[in-house]
């Protein structure tokens, strides 16, 4: 065994015996690695890409298994590993002749949650067993075949998302709703993952993350698989970077992800779907630095106008040669639109290139919210925003029992832009039930981006607290915390549990004893901890963090005078012989005595932490936005505080407390955060589209009101400011420069600032109630995916649009009927997957049919304005709409549904249309009949004056 494969091993080793007991590598985990030490692997490509091929009816999705069953299968590609394994056999064994050292179950769906869409959720063990077997025998076939090592080939049991994310809500009225919960998920994969392994899988994937607390629970449920197996299987972890801005869909940057998941035993991570080969270059960069294997099975291209996928397999090989020369990469596939043949052309160009070197674990501190953050022992000193804290802050206890929780996440966006880089949420109180505000409130800040951005400490004294708060959090934050209080088996059962849900540990100084308060007491508490989770579970040094107890100082008694010396040594003792190991604590405590005088607090406060910080301090928590520069406290005044610290003069206290009387009404010292408001001087439709491209939603109805004198009707203020600032929302995360969570944060405050306007509205409709319209959502017939159609109803909830959601893998039949009940203004039609577009021609040929003209709104990854314009706009009588993203569809939408916009709207998009066809004509030799600009006007003006499906419009 080589140097970096030893070296690679020993570290899944020791990230697994932190997360359970040390249980050994399957045979496959050592024949994986020992391949993955010679060259570089090659996994398969697309299966859905293949399964499209073979032109499957429903009777070959049912067969005679489930010929009665009620639910249409058409679309469960997973389902024909029970009714259709020979057509699954096929295509494992082109892709193994192909050159693919790993072949993926067709069961990415194979999971109750998934298979609920189509009444088979009873059968998703039997489909996971089916899917894995079914591939096992083409790897032994074609081994036998072929006269290979069977050992040489592998089977990865996929594991996909489910459609249902666990970080974001799917009820525009309450943010902290969630579809599934933590445990929901961990339940499903778990009976997934036996599943495969029973059925013979040699790896898990858990493959297209699109959110990464659904792929932390996939990850638990694996290793409870694996711990009762007494094996540890190899676990590869591919994630999905969905838009320009580079995040997952849950807002994830690439970092942030690879942070989220370093605490785990993954065999490898990397990233799969959405993207092209060539886009997927500077996220592999961005995690060039995991002490992991990495993979990367991209798209063939980004979509194509007709959701095909046109890169061919020597483009694609040649793209991804030069990332294998830039060392990028160990495990290499395909996905989406790839082929066979893709995996032959990137297995030719890629053969002899020498696999990406696995760097050497620093040791540095890996955190994470959305956004990731690396801390070593050099780094500079990290601030904890201390607000949120019922214990630390009467504000915030009091918003917090009185449910008032709008302005109790304010304090938390103004710590982060006051600077905090993590935010501790503590609300640790006998009047509320702990553990389901804990739940509900950080699933409240998990959906604002000003907070969720950074990583949280959760912060509570019972673990079950602990626990629930970290089953709501997609990153990697810090638990405070753990202590000997209760004996080692307890503390290292906690510790257990919290490297399972991929946490920091803050280990307070306490033993059986009580609290460690002596420079020697909290030396022996802090090594005594540090060796029972080094030596018994070989806890990562880097993710521990010691809390040596900051306690008062200035209290007048004599046992006191050295508690802020002693800390202080504490630290240097921590830094120069716990390797790794960090330090932190709650700050306010040490000033206690000094309550009332908030001057001098501060300054205590930034003295202290000058010193602690040279020692080996390197995180407080404190108050961010009020912490005075060190060099700007008068010397006068820095001298009697670090008499105090230090305990160099018996008389500090008095001398202090005397000086403090003559600055008690001074103000913040040296508060940089002055111009924070400045935006606030502006004119009130600049502070509105300030305030909503930035998510600033504590001043929206005060602005809003201000405008209601300045315009004849309320409701020209939706139509202008509002929509002009919603407008740029969506423009600026087509950009990039939004990711998801903002734009629904931004879609939340439309909908505070229509609710001021409502009454007067509804007074100027002589008592009417304001409705901007009624939207029909539908994810076709074929697809279940549903993330990108909920978003897309809350942005239009929030405009205050009454949306009908028919759900997923709807029928045209539904759809019609649907349109004759509740008679809407548009009608919403979402496709991820290629085979939505054809039923989308299909829904708008049976709404011609029936004589409707509602336009169709068309979303959805697999849509483009180009097959919008080609192959459904021809079909329809009524105009056909293409929304590239959220926000462009909420502004598209009200340009249909405004009388004064309406004309010129629908002249255009027959023109751009028109143009579109011509041009897919010209590149593609093609005769067509084109319609003239006068008589596609003409036509559009039909439009104009009403419809006949009996809407308002």
């Amino acid at each position: 065994m080589n140097l970096q494969k030893n070296y690679i091993m020993q570290i899944s080793k020791n990230m697994h015996k932190s997360m359970k007991s040390n249980i050994p590598f399957s045979n496959s985990y050592l024949s994986l690695a020992d391949l993955c030490a010679e060259r570089i692997v090659f996994l398969d490509g697309a299966f859905g890409t293949m399964v499209q091929r073979l032109h499957l009816t429903e009777k070959d999705f049912r067969d005679d298994m489930f010929q009665n069953h009620p639910v249409e299968l058409t679309g469960n590609n997973d389902v024909l590993c029970l009714t259709a394994p020979q057509h699954i056999r096929d295509i494992h064994t082109a892709y193994l002749e192909a050159g693919a050292d790993i072949i993926e179950t067709n069961t990415f769906s194979a999971t109750r949650i998934g298979q609920a869409e189509y009444g088979l959720q009873d059968r998703a063990y039997d489909i996971a067993f089916a899917g894995a077997r079914v591939a096992r025998e083409a790897v032994n076939s074609f081994c036998e075949k072929n006269g290979r090592n069977v050992s040489s080939c592998f089977v990865a049991g996929s594991m996909g998302p489910t459609s249902k994310t666990a970080s974001m809500s799917p009820d525009v009225s309450d943010p902290a709703a969630r579809a599934v919960t933590f445990s929901e998920l961990v339940e499903n994969y778990q009976e997934q993952a036996r599943g495969l392994l029973d059925g013979g899988a040699d790896i898990l994937l858990v493959e297209t993350v699109f959110d990464t607390l659904n792929c932390k629970a996939a990850l638990l449920a694996i290793m409870n698989e694996c711990e009762k197996r007494g094996s540890l299987f190899p676990v590869m972890v591919s994630g999905t970077i969905t838009d320009s801005s580079g995040r997952l869909l849950a807002g994830q940057t690439a970092k942030a992800f690879w942070h989220s998941l370093s605490s785990y035993p993954v065999f490898s991570i990397g990233f799969n779907c959405a993207l092209g080969a060539r886009e997927m270059g500077a996220h592999l960069r961005d995690i060039q630095n995991a002490y992991v294997r990495v993979s990367v099975h991209p798209n063939a291209g980004l979509p194509n106008e007709f959701g095909g996928y046109n890169e061919t397999p020597e483009e694609m090989a040649e793209i991804l040669q030069e990332f294998a020369s830039e060392k990028l990469m160990n495990i290499v596939g395909g996905c989406c639109g790839t082929t066979p043949e893709t995996i032959r052309a990137i297995a030719g160009k890629l053969t002899g290139i020498s696999p990406r070197e696995v760097p050497e674990n620093k040791h540095h501190l890996l955190l994470s919210g959305l956004d990731g953050m690396e801390v070593s022992r050099e780094s500079r000193f990290v601030n904890i925003g201390e607000r949120m804290n019922i214990a630390g802050s009467l504000k915030f206890a009091r918003l917090i029992r009185e449910k008032k929780y709008a302005e109790a996440v304010a304090i938390g966006i103004e710590q982060a832009e006051n600077g905090a880089q993590v935010i501790d949420v503590n609300l640790d109180d006998g009047m509320i039930d702990t553990k389901e505000e804990m739940i509900h409130f950080l699933n409240l800040i998990m959906s604002e981006p000003a907070i969720a951005r950074v990583p949280l400490m959760i912060d509570s004294s019972r673990f079950e607290v602990l626990l629930a708060g970290m089953e709501c959090v997609q990153g990697k934050g810090i638990v405070n915390s753990v202590s000997l209080k209760e004996g080692e088996s307890i503390f290292l059962e906690r510790a257990r549990k919290v490297r399972e849900r991929g946490f920091a540990l803050v280990c307070m100084a306490f033993d059986e004893q009580g609290q460690a308060d002596t420079l020697a007491r909290r030396i022996q508490v802090c090594e005594r901890m540090y060796r029972l989770l080094r030596d018994k579970l070989d806890f990562p040094a880097e993710d521990i963090l010691f809390d040596p107890n900051i306690l008062t100082i200035g209290t007048g008694m004599a046992e006191h005078a050295n508690y802020g010396i002693d800390f202080i040594e504490t630290c240097r003792y921590i830094r120069e012989n716990l390797p790794h190991a960090h330090v932190v604590g709650g700050v306010s405590n040490l000033s206690f005595a000094f309550r009332g005088n908030n001057a001098i607090r501060e300054s205590i406060h930034s003295c202290f932490l000058y010193h602690a910080g040279k020692a080996g301090m390197d995180f407080g928590i404190v108050n961010a936005g009020v912490l005075p520069a060190y060099e700007s406290i008068p010397e006068e005044e820095r001298t009697l505080i670090e008499d105090l610290i230090f305990n160099r003069n018996p008389n500090a206290t008095d001398k202090l407390l005397t000086y403090a009387q003559s600055v008690k009404d001074r103000g913040v010292v040296n508060n940089n955060n002055a111009d924070a408001l400045a935006w606030r001087k502006e004119l009130p439709e600049e502070r509105i589209m300030y305030a909503m491209i930035k998510g600033i939603d504590r001043y929206i109805e005060d602005d809003v009101r201000e405008l209601i004198p300045k315009y004849e009707k309320a409701v020209q203020i939706i139509e202008g400011p509002l929509m002009n600032a919603m407008n740029r929302v969506g423009e600026l995360f087509g950009e990039g420069k939004l990711f998801l969570p903002q734009v629904v944060k931004s879609a939340r405050m439309m909908k505070l600032a229509v609710s001021v306007l409502l009454p007067y509205i509804e007074a100027e409709k002589s008592g009417e109630n304001f409705k901007a319209g009624k939207i029909i959502m539908a994810t076709v017939k074929g697809d279940v995916h549903d993330i990108g159609k909920n978003i897309v109803s809350v942005v239009l909830a929030c405009n205050h649009y009454e949306v009908v959601d028919l759900g997923v893998m709807v029928p045209c039949e539904k759809i019609v009927e649907a349109m004759k009940e509740h008679k809407p203004d548009m009608v919403g039609l979402s496709g991820l997957i290629t085979p939505s577009l054809d039923e989308m021609v299909t829904v708008a040929k049976a709404f011609k049919r029936e004589g409707l003209k509602t336009p169709l709104i068309i979303g959805g990854a697999a849509a483009s304005a180009v097959h919008t314009a080609v192959k459904i706009a021809p079909e329809s009588d009524a105009p056909v709409i293409y929304a590239s993203d959220a926000g462009q569809g909420a502004t598209l939408i009200e340009q249909w549904m405004n009388p004064s916009k309406r004309a010129e709207f629908v002249r255009n998009l027959q023109e751009r249309q028109e143009f579109l066809r011509a041009e897919h004509a010209k590149r593609h030799g093609e005769q067509v009949k084109l319609t003239s600009l006068e008589e596609a006007r003409a036509h559009g003006e039909n439009h104009f004056n009403g419809c006949d499906c009996g809407c308002s419009h």
